[in-house]
């Protein structure tokens, strides 16, 4: 799998999701307690730690208080943090130096770009091949105590499930739900 290209994939489809959510940032989001503000200021804040810990930096992971890091201009910060991480990581030796974690940054950017379409009246689906490439990449990678701090409880689908919604099921949200 290209960590890069499904990356630069994800993210291209966050950052759609992202401009058209810049509006509107005050809406609640499916992610508990948080608007379309606060989930934003965390997306960039979960993009900020990856770039940081590529660099070799002493990066801390986000919190469940994220900082106002997203200024006057959502679509610019978006645009910018998600060329930023395209720049680290597509340095000669990053994604190898790095292992999964710019795949675990696409399934974030992807996930959230889901929560933000959802909270904002966009179209939620997500491109081709992305939803079945973050269900591998954090399937399983996670264990239950680490799965408290990351996602909420999975939510059970049917087998015959899509990949979007499985992935978004094991990530704890709920496909069918309105938001």
């Amino acid at each position: 799998m290209d960590l890069l290209d499904l990356y630069g994939r994800a993210s291209s489809w966050t950052l759609e999701k992202a401009t058209g959510a810049a509006t509107d940032l005050d809406a609640s989001t499916p992610c508990e307690e948080w608007d379309v503000r606060t989930l934003m200021n965390h997306m960039l804040q979960t993009q900020q730690y990856f770039v940081g810990a590529a660099r070799g930096e002493d990066a801390s992971p986000p919190g469940p208080n994220p900082p106002d890091v997203l200024g006057g201009d959502p679509a610019a910060a978006f645009r910018d943090a998600r060329e930023e991480t395209l720049e680290v990581f597509g340095a000669d030796g990053v994604v190898e130096k790095t292992g999964p974690s710019l795949g675990i940054a696409a399934s974030d950017q992807l996930l959230h770009g889901w929560d933000l379409a959802r909270a904002t009246g966009q179209d939620a689906t997500m491109p081709d091949g992305l939803a079945e490439a973050a269900y591998e990449i954090v399937h399983g990678a996670f264990t239950d105590d680490q799965r408290k701090g990351v996602f909420g409880p999975e939510i059970s689908v049917p087998d015959s499930a899509s990949a979007q919604d499985r992935y978004l099921a094991y990530t704890g949200r709920d496909p069918l739900a309105t938001n």
